[in-house]
């Protein structure tokens, strides 16, 4: 039962850092983006920019995994263990955006780490 829990973490763990990691490539994505305009070669440079492309891979294959997830697993412990997306994202924040994150935000993230191990017991 034990290698069932670590393989459901190590499942929901890589599925939230797809998601993670298409919103850091959905903001560079929009942050490239020229000013929105109702025009052909507007949504022409959306459809075509390789940043939407690979947040479109992530977010597809967290959804698979989700899926495979979600059928495998209890919903009451699964759901509750994406909130690492959050972490993943803050640390994401600092490392690509070069954001500076306050303490009080560390704590919260203590927190959520909490929280999952709670959640696994």
């Amino acid at each position: 039962m034990a290698s069932d829990m670590i393989k459901m973490c190590v499942l929901v763990c890589l599925q939230s850092g797809l998601l993670a990691g298409g919103q850091v490539l959905l903001k560079i994505a929009l942050k490239a983006l020229p000013k929105f305009v109702w025009s052909w070669d507007f949504f022409k440079s959306v459809l075509t920019d390789w940043w939407f492309a690979a947040m479109g891979v992530c977010f597809g294959l967290a959804a698979l995994l989700w899926f495979y997830i979600l059928k495998h697993y209890p919903f009451s412990q699964a759901y509750p263990l994406t909130s690492v997306a959050y972490i993943f994202g803050m640390v994401a924040a600092i490392l690509v955006f070069g954001e500076e994150v306050p303490a009080m935000r560390w704590i919260g993230v203590a927190l959520i780490i909490a929280g999952c191990f709670f959640i696994m017991k």
